[in-house]
């Protein structure tokens, strides 16, 4: 049985054209004083078109756990608002059998003046339950959440983490049969995003439905079974997870070692940090995308800042290919670097830091980049900007056949002392 029937679904939106409010006297009075005044161009306006989705089907029977990947304006969030009715679609339809609980953005649902507790009862009225549902589940809601001390408090009050809290126990514990949570997981920390997935895996084995968009890979990869991989608005694979994430990582980064970032790919909120390229370097300072791993690999990454900026750190984020983090570094991470360039005056800039030889085992590997003022602003990031594959030839361990697990191989110090040995006889 189907919780959820898709048929060529599309959402077409007009670039540049205002929604239509609702008309004042004085709007209509201003539009009309305006017009003695303007003459309209004789030439047909040229309409900028953008379709979101197009021609996208799928089937989901009850109880599956559906993951729904792709890069940035793919189109996942403009699909899981069509489906949870927040939008129409511009053609095809959408059959959903059951209440859909959705969880899209920090706060959706919520009303700002009203306390975390007015908050259960008017999101659980918005998704369609009695009363008395809401209170057999409050207090499981409220352990949930963790947000206990502060349910009698505005939530405008909260902080972001505290909302996803609340609104991600109050979708999950009153049971939709279809529960939709876009990336706002990202949000929490990593033991309640732990919780949240175990949570969500708890309402697929109940039978309900749970459709899931995630950028983090190896949360797709242990809660869902079927994926299906949005490129452009519309769906370019459709099938078991670990194929799904092997298509998408391998058609979504950059190859040949190299991320230029063009004006217009740059979003305006960076400024005034402007990303330039990223660049991995083999041990003679070529530009590579394949490394030994005997040898030591340069990265790094070239930005214009177009005003000076205060507590500016650079940095990257080096992934396996299923998004398993192997770690984290920042250009500013060192003591003296960080009172060095509290201010980063205007000017062009590159940041550069050496991943030590003997330290990744063999296979393929993603960097993102990160620009930010800790808990100030994030001024950039891109996640998944280049792919590079490092070649195990030579490490440590190579003369035996086993493919040796774990994303580090370190060249590490051993010693053999004997302790008491025997004489030969």
């Amino acid at each position: 049985m189907y919780a959820l029937r898709v048929h060529d679904l599309g959402k077409r939106y007009h670039l540049g054209r205002q929604m239509d409010a609702y008309a004042t006297l004085r709007d209509a009075l201003a539009q009309a004083a305006t017009s003695l005044f303007r003459r309209r161009a004789a030439a047909r306006p040229r309409e900028d078109i953008l379709w979101a989705l197009r021609h996208v089907s799928f089937d989901v029977p009850q109880g599956k756990v559906l993951g729904i990947i792709g890069r940035n304006g793919a189109g996942k969030s403009t699909l899981l608002k069509i489906l949870s009715r927040v939008t129409e679609p511009t053609e095809g339809y959408a059959e959903i059998r059951g209440r859909v609980g959705s969880l899209l953005e920090v706060g959706t649902g919520f009303h700002p003046e009203l306390t975390g507790r007015e908050n259960i009862y008017l999101n659980g009225a918005i998704l369609g339950m009695r009363r008395e549902e809401i209170e057999h589940k409050f207090d499981e809601i409220v352990a949930f959440s963790e947000i206990g001390r502060f349910l009698d408090t505005p939530v405008k009050r909260y902080s972001s983490g505290m909302y996803v809290r609340l609104a991600f126990a109050v979708a999950a514990h009153l049971e939709p049969e279809i529960l939709v949570v876009d990336e706002v997981l990202a949000v929490g920390d990593a033991a309640f995003q732990k919780k949240c997935l175990g949570r969500m895996s708890d309402v697929a084995q109940g039978g309900r439905t749970v459709l899931f968009v995630s950028h983090n890979m190896s949360a797709i990869l242990n809660l869902t079974e079927e994926t299906i991989v949005l490129d452009k608005g519309r769906i370019v694979f459709h099938g078991p997870t670990p194929e799904a994430v092997d298509h998408y990582l391998a058609t979504a980064v950059h190859g040949a070692g190299e991320r230029t970032w063009q004006p217009e790919e740059i979003p305006a909120s960076a400024y005034p940090f402007q990303p330039l390229t990223l660049r991995v370097k083999d041990a003679r300072g070529r530009v590579t995308d394949t490394v030994r791993s005997t040898e030591p690999v340069t990265v790094e990454v070239a930005y214009r800042l177009h005003q000076p900026v205060q507590g500016l750190r650079v940095g990257i984020y080096l992934l396996s290919m299923r998004g398993e983090y192997v770690f984290a570094s920042f250009d500013t991470d060192d003591a003296e670097h960080y009172q060095r360039w509290a201010t980063r005056p205007a000017g062009r800039y590159v940041s550069r830091c050496v991943i030590p030889a003997d330290l990744l085992n063999g296979g393929r590997y993603l960097l993102s980049v990160n620009a930010s003022a800790y808990r100030v602003k994030r001024y950039f990031q891109e996640d998944n900007a280049v792919a590079f594959h490092v070649d195990a030839t030579g490490a440590p361990g190579s003369h035996w056949p086993e493919k040796r697990v774990g994303l580090i191989r370190p060249r590490l110090t051993w010693a053999i002392e004997p302790q008491e040995t025997e004489a030969a006889p």
